[in-house]
């Protein structure tokens, strides 16, 4: 098939030359339309579902609302985890699906569960499924800054202007609103009045209800006409609220004759506050999955800039989180990387080949291989990103060596004393592409091969890395048939007979390399000895080498987490805030601007409490630094945040905690998951441990999320006491919440705004303990009785909040990992936890977080790369038809491993997945260079040359494509060692493992294995025999 390909291609020229161009034209096309963004989609298939339960304590939006779903939920099928937060007023559900699941499926599933359980849930509740988000999908952040505007105007702005103009937006899911006051009609009602006239609130909020409606009541006949009749009687203004009838008479009482109505905000869960001076009003663009967000950020961009005319005078929107510049910033790293590698390697091309045109014609198919990678991309549904472009510049030197090959034996066929000199000029073309046709092709199986194992990658390293190892593929496979192809077509159009002259540096290469040949071979320990000891040393360097998950990628951005007393007030937790930002910006002069947000959001993705905060820091350009180094940055933020005892602090990154978040629940390195039934013992236990792990070498930002601290009022109704005047416990429970939180009565249509009414207690019974103690019930049949009567009040502590994993209970404690491997400082905390933090019976504990995520990568990997090896080792067989020399060939593998374990040594990085997949194309490097050498040997001796000659004239002949295989691969991943913006940190372990291991693999390829075939190549051929 291969030599019918070869013939077609030279038959048919100009059509071929055609399609290529035609190909590449597509290619274009398709790489200006492919998405951009800085990372691969990495979210799994997860259905998130927020309920609202207004006024409900943790442990009872644990019992009525989310034990009830859980018990639906836990049989979804597909399902593999179910996660469940009850905090104050909120229950965070969230459900992940096995890898492939259709998301729209898998909603319809929870809807479905949720649609059978709602009619048993509180009728307060409210709420259900999230947007179709990711994790990544906060885009563009900003804030509304202006002076003259109250924070309730702020709010109503961005409700009511920017949200929905940013919302029509094509990959827009939603506008996330936090901060400000969300404008109500309140009508605060005069208890000695109500009970004066036998009232409660909930008759308030009857009369409201049914006295706030336009309707229609049909059609009349007005002669040959028809009329419709529309039926006004909708609440307009605070006057109309005010008039309404609660009883009949004459006079008649209304509502404003009982309590006062007045424009004011709804209950806040949450706010916001920017650069220690003031509270602000924050909207995040949230984007739809799968949507392109570099598109979808300079869209949202160019709205709010054409939305700022209708704004009023002085007012503005200020980004202060743009994902766009990541992105670009991010996907120029792997461009310019690109683009030095593709110079590099046609410099290295030029001075191996030392022909222009040669070089000319291998160069060429680099641009093209490229542009039918990203036309494979299009059609395959990946988007441009870190992982997929860095693919593309981890295969650039891989891409020339089938290429190479075929031009190399092409020029040594045009010699004019070559064997098939009087051929004409395109059979020999022919002749010299056929010959190394099946050679280079099951040299790029081969390579394929090594890559396929990423494929199999599971969770977040295999979201992150499929995209790498396709594009090597898609790029390996464009240039196998380029190679075919075009290269040789190229090659008859531009190479003409001639006396080949050996370049310069072969020439320097072989004065080299003949005299070490030369003494190996006549003393083979001078050798095996080095051989023996670099796998010494590689044994060595593997027990000293750290093993990690992921480095952690530099996005630019600091986000710093306060964890305050659980049993903190908004207005307090506001001030701490502010104090905290005015101390960062007064001693870090590197923060340009702080926005922090504490508690809740308007959409409940993030249903944080009001002791929670996240700090997000804006930097200021590197070069205006005293010191250029994040990590002395970091250290710099953790000496402000020392001087605020009695808060736990953590630092992390944007995306980076949504990463964490998303896959472990936990926003840390490493997760330790504690499950029990009792929340008080959990508490203990998950203090207990943070104290031990704080102690260890390496612990960073330790934060413990406290089970228990939120001081409780616990009113405990006598159901008896009440029932004896008249009153039902709901009755009371009612009263109560209307009292304090407020009970909804509808709402007042504005144009185009919804304008909640509340009915809510006054303010002094609100912000003090002892008047609520104080309180009068009012009793059905007319009078008041003092609430003490009915119900016992006392002081209690309850808890914060309740997690729950696949329905059970469980406390968390995080921790970041500093200075050390992450693999070591488990173990060390293993040992040290399980000494100090003896667990009662029925309770266990779980490591998780990256932890987890670099255990099953290992795991993983351990199983499929033995079956890559298993498929190598397969493909090698088939092609020498010789046990032996296969496993000759695989030998040249540790040597590889060897010089990559070593350079991670040296190079102080850990052993991570990114190495991981760089020692897995080091495999296929060098058992390509194993491949070649075996080829060269088993001609020679089918020649009949002895076996001494054969094994050096072999050598010699091959250390040319050997050599430049090597070292056009290792310089093509120069530029990614060296670069050093956002998404070099992830790229660096895999460029230092595969120049490490082509220097050690180069090297021992060329001594060792003439040594091994001159002792066990023949004892093949008479194997065979």
């Amino acid at each position: 098939m291969l030599n019918r390909l070869i013939a077609f291609s030279l038959q048919q020229r100009l059509l071929v030359l055609l399609a290529v161009v035609v190909l590449a034209v597509a290619g274009l096309q398709a790489y200006l339309q492919l998405p951009i963004d800085a990372y691969p989609d990495i979210s799994p298939t997860q259905v998130k579902m927020i309920l609202k339960a207004p006024g409900m304590t943790p442990e009872e939006v644990e019992s009525r609302v989310v034990a009830p779903l859980e018990m639906e939920l836990l049989g979804v099928p597909n399902a593999v985890m179910l996660r469940s937060t009850a905090k104050y007023a909120i229950a965070d559900i969230t459900l992940d699906f096995k890898e492939g699941t259709d998301i729209y499926w898998a909603r319809q599933q929870v809807n479905e569960r949720y649609a059978g359980v709602a009619a048993t849930l509180p009728a307060s509740v409210g709420g259900g499924l999230a947007p179709i988000t990711t994790p990544l999908s906060d885009v563009l952040m900003f804030t509304i800054e202006g002076a003259g505007l109250s924070l309730q105007d702020k709010r109503s702005l961005l409700d009511w202007t920017l949200r929905p103009a940013l919302r029509a937006l094509p990959g827009v899911a939603d506008v996330n609103v936090l901060g400000g006051q969300a404008k109500s009609f309140v009508v605060v009602p005069d208890r000695a009045r109500l009970l004066a006239n036998g009232l409660h609130f909930s008759d308030l909020v009857q009369v409201l209800e049914r006295n706030n409606r336009n309707d229609g009541a049909g059609r009349i006949n007005a002669g040959e006409n028809a009329v419709v009749v529309r039926v006004e009687g909708a609440l307009q203004t605070v006057d109309d609220i005010g008039n309404v009838v609660v009883k009949a008479g004459m006079p008649p009482l209304r509502i404003k004759d009982l309590a006062t109505v007045r424009i004011d905000a709804m209950t806040r869960y949450g706010a916001v506050t920017r650069d220690g001076q003031h509270e602000a009003v924050q909207g995040i663009v949230v984007a739809l999955r799968g949507a392109d967000a570099s598109q979808l950020v300079h869209a949202a961009v160019a709205k709010l800039q054409s939305l700022q005319s209708s704004l009023p005078p002085g007012v503005k929107v200020v980004p202060f989180y743009n994902r766009s510049s990541l992105i670009e910033r991010a996907v120029a790293t792997v461009q310019d990387a690109l683009l030095e590698a593709t110079v590099l390697v046609v410099i290295l091309l030029l001075l191996f080949l030392g022909e222009l045109r040669a070089a000319l014609v291998v160069a060429l198919m680099l641009p093209f291989a490229a542009l039918y990678t990203f036309l494979l991309m299009r059609w395959t549904g990946q988007s441009a990103n870190l992982m997929s472009l860095g693919g593309l510049a981890i295969a650039i030197g891989m891409l020339v060596d089938a290429a190479v090959v075929v031009v190399e034996n092409t020029v040594t066929r045009l010699e004019p004393q070559a064997g098939s000199a009087h051929l004409p000029h395109l059979h020999r073309v022919y002749a010299a592409t056929r010959e190394v046709a099946t050679p280079v092709a099951a040299g790029m199986l081969i390579i394929v091969l090594t890559f396929l194992p990423l494929l199999t990658l599971e969770g977040l390293e295999g979201k992150l890395f499929a995209p790498v190892a396709m594009t090597i593929v898609f790029a390996l496979g464009a240039s196998l048939l380029l190679s075919l192809t075009l290269v040789p077509v190229l090659a008859s159009l531009l190479l003409k007979p001639h006396a080949h002259h050996e370049p310069w540096l072969m020439r320097q290469v072989v004065r080299v390399y003949r005299p070490i040949l030369d003494a190996v071979l006549a003393k083979p320990k001078r050798a095996l000895i080095p051989a023996g000891i670099a796998l010494l040393l590689g044994a060595v360097g593997y027990l000293s080498v750290g093993k990690s998950f992921m480095p952690t990628m530099d996005e630019g951005d600091i986000l710093v987490q306060l964890a305050k007393s659980p049993a903190i007030s908004l207005q307090r937790s506001l001030e701490l805030d502010l104090a905290v930002e005015r101390a960062i910006k007064a001693k870090v002069p590197e923060v340009a601007h702080i926005v922090a947000r504490v508690g809740s959001d308007e959409l409940g993705l993030d249903p944080m409490g009001l002791n929670e905060t996240d700090m997000f820091l804006q930097l200021k350009p590197k070069s205006q630094w005293r010191k250029p180094d994040k990590a002395w940055l970091a250290d710099a933020l953790r000496k402000v945040l020392a001087d605020f005892p009695g808060m736990d602090t953590g630092l992390t990154q944007p995306i980076e905690m949504r990463v964490s978040e998303m896959l472990t629940g936990s926003r840390g390195d490493l997760a330790i998951k504690i499950f029990g039934p009792d929340l008080h013992v959990l508490g203990t236990l998950a203090q207990r441990t943070a104290s031990v792990v704080e102690q260890l070498r390496g612990a960073q930002d330790v934060i413990t999320q406290t089970t228990e601290g939120v001081d409780y009022l616990q009113v405990v109704i006598d159901p008896i006491a009440a029932g004896r005047n008249g009153l039902a416990v709901a009755d009371v429970q009612d009263e109560l919440r209307a009292q304090i939180d407020g009970m909804p009565a509808g709402m007042v249509l504005e144009s185009n705004r919804r304008t909640p009414i509340l009915v809510r207690g006054g303010e002094d019974i609100r912000m003090s303990a002892l008047r609520f103690k104080q309180m009068r019930m009012a009793l059905p049949g007319g009078g008041e009785i003092p609430l003490a009567a009915i119900a016992t009040l006392k002081a209690g502590n309850g808890p914060v909040k309740v997690g729950r994993e696949q329905g059970s209970r469980f406390a968390l404690v995080q921790s970041n990992v500093d200075g050390r491997d992450l693999v070591g400082f488990v173990d060390d905390a293993k040992a040290a936890v399980a000494k100090a933090v003896p667990l009662p019976p029925g309770y266990h504990m779980e490591w998780g977080g990256q932890f987890e995520n670099q255990q099953r990568a290992a795991a993983r990997l351990g199983l499929v790369i033995p079956l890559a090896l298993a498929a190598i080792f397969l493909v090698l067989f088939m092609t020498f038809g010789s046990l032996r020399q296969a496993v000759l060939i695989l030998c040249n593998i540790p040597f590889a491993l060897v010089g990559g374990i070593l350079a991670l040594w040296v190079s102080g990085q850990y052993l991570s997945v990114p190495a991981a997949v760089g020692f897995i194309a080091l495999l296929g490097i060098a058992v390509l260079n194993g491949l070649v050498l075996v080829t060269c040997f088993n001609q020679l001796h089918d020649s009949g040359l002895p076996i001494a000659e054969v094994v050096r004239r072999g050598a010699l002949a091959r250390v040319r494509p050997v050599l430049m295989t090597a070292s056009i691969t290792a310089l093509g991943l120069v530029p990614l060692l060296l670069a050093n913006g956002p998404g070099s940190e992830i790229q660096r372990p895999l460029a230092i493992v595969v120049v490490g291991g082509l220097l050690t693999s180069t090297a021992l390829t060329l001594l060792l294995l003439p040594i091994l075939y001159q002792r066990f190549g023949v004892v093949v051929e008479k194997d065979e025999a």
